[in-house]
């Protein structure tokens, strides 16, 4: 009785053997182009309209349709660089990310996208997803800076002659400069500078807000990226032609220097040491707040009645203040690169360079995603006129810093929080701050 079960088992194991190889074989047959997207959040919904778009073209392969997977946000980037440096094919394209491209870059391919992607995008954004001079992806949602302003209260200082004299005593206590009130798209750094003094209560008792910036000061990487858009505006740069570091000059000086003015004198609230994205929307949406450089996503949600009543409808949001270089904005991309061990890189490409065209953008766009196109398409997207800004400011104003998409980019901005924080905090001087971070520049940014 006992052998007879085990035969059964036996029979029944090959049985299942040779019908996985059959669906196996089947799976093979109808091969799909894997994608790996960033799960959650708009991104997620805007690649899954599009890619269904894309899959219901007519005349369409079987083998060349789309199929998406998600890994989960915690530990998202180290899993991906694993597998990628495993020669996993277990997806063809894949989510990649300005600051840690050249991370991905060994262990994917680089592709020569439509020509018309230029016109899609622009160069600047097309460079987002660039390393060593050549294209690594499709650039799909871009992050850069506004400058967020209220705007009612900046109508009555434009307005008011008992403020506009006490702006100007302020801006002579504490900048060393007889400086008057101008509309907030005209404004330098100096200007942003004074309104925030004038509109910080201690400073000023008649102001109408508690503090008159929020500064995102907290040993994080994020947060210098949001700095450096004032820093670049001075001329700040990582490294120069030759590769030598360039972080211990005049435009970091200054920049550093302002940031610490401000926050010594309490035009942005104490514990902004600790502040990140979500702190600084807090201060702003709770209305204690006059100006603050932050991110473009914040948009939506400071002007959403239901989220943000007491600043909803009060808001301008502008390109940053100008420097002696112009205005500039760091900009960073998500978007999508191949595989170097796909399976189906035919496949792959086809819905890569379609992504990169203003059919696929114009979906991605109008299911929520946040993509920089150029002023002619953003046109035919009447849901989305925070698009226009986002493709106009990157177009004229972002930048990506030289090595920027460098694989040490990470640990450089890293490296950058730790002592700049340290600095503003009081922990250290200026010198020792930008001589430590220049000498570990040096050695992540090496070639």
């Amino acid at each position: 009785m006992f052998e007879l079960k085990r035969g059964r088992r036996n029979r029944c194991r090959a049985l299942l053997a040779g019908l996985a190889l059959v669906l196996a074989g089947s799976t093979s047959a109808l091969a799909e182009v894997t994608v790996l997207g960033w799960p959650g959040g708009p991104e997620e919904t805007a690649l899954r309209a599009t890619t269904k778009a894309y899959n219901e073209r007519s005349g369409l392969a079987e083998a060349d349709k789309v199929k998406l997977i998600f890994f989960n946000r915690e530990g998202f980037w180290d899993k991906l660089q694993a597998d990628l440096a495993a020669g996993s094919t277990e997806f063809d394209l894949n989510l990649v990310a300005t600051y840690s491209l050249g991370k991905y870059a060994p262990f994917m391919q680089p592709v020569d996208l439509p020509a018309d992607s230029a016109k899609v995008f622009g160069e600047k954004v097309l460079k987002t997803m660039q390393f060593d001079g050549k294209q690594y992806g499709v650039p799909t949602d871009l992050s850069l800076h506004f400058m967020y302003v209220r705007k009612d209260l900046m109508e009555k200082l434009l307005a008011d002659d008992g403020w506009k004299k006490t702006y100007g005593e302020i801006a002579q206590n504490y900048l060393g400069k007889p400086l008057q009130p101008v509309k907030p798209e005209e404004w330098t750094w100096d200007d942003y500078a004074a309104t925030a003094l004038f509109f910080t209560k201690s400073i000023n008792r008649a102001s109408p807000t508690r503090y008159g910036t929020v500064l995102q000061m907290k040993n994080l990487l994020f947060n210098m990226m949001v700095f450096q858009t004032m820093a670049r505006s001075y001329g700040a740069d990582w490294q120069d032609a030759t590769g030598k570091i360039t972080v211990d000059s005049p435009a970091y000086r200054t920049s550093l220097e302002l940031y610490k003015k401000l926050y010594d004198a309490g035009a942005s609230p104490k514990d902004s040491l600790s502040y990140e994205y979500a702190e600084a929307n807090a201060a702003f949406g709770a209305g204690q707040v006059a100006t603050m450089l932050q991110w473009n996503a914040a948009a939506a949600d400071l002007d959403n009645p239901a989220k943000n009543a007491v600043v909803a409808g009060k808001i301008d949001t502008l390109a940053p203040p100008k420097g002696p270089e112009g205005r500039t904005t760091h900009i960073h991309g998500l978007g999508f690169g191949l595989n170097k061990a796909s399976t189906h890189k035919e496949g792959a490409v086809k819905f890569l360079n379609w992504l990169a065209g203003a059919e696929a953008m114009k979906i991605y766009a109008e299911a929520g995603g946040s993509p920089a196109l150029d002023n002619s398409l953003t046109a035919a997207l009447p849901k989305r006129p925070d698009l226009a800004k986002i493709g106009d400011f990157a177009g004229q104003y972002g930048f990506v810093m030289t090595g920027g998409t460098s694989a040490g980019a990470l640990q450089v901005y890293e490296t950058q929080a730790k002592n700049f924080t340290g600095y503003w905090a009081g922990q250290t001087d200026l010198d020792a701050a930008l001589k430590e971070t220049a000498a570990k520049m040096q050695e992540l940014l090496k070639k």
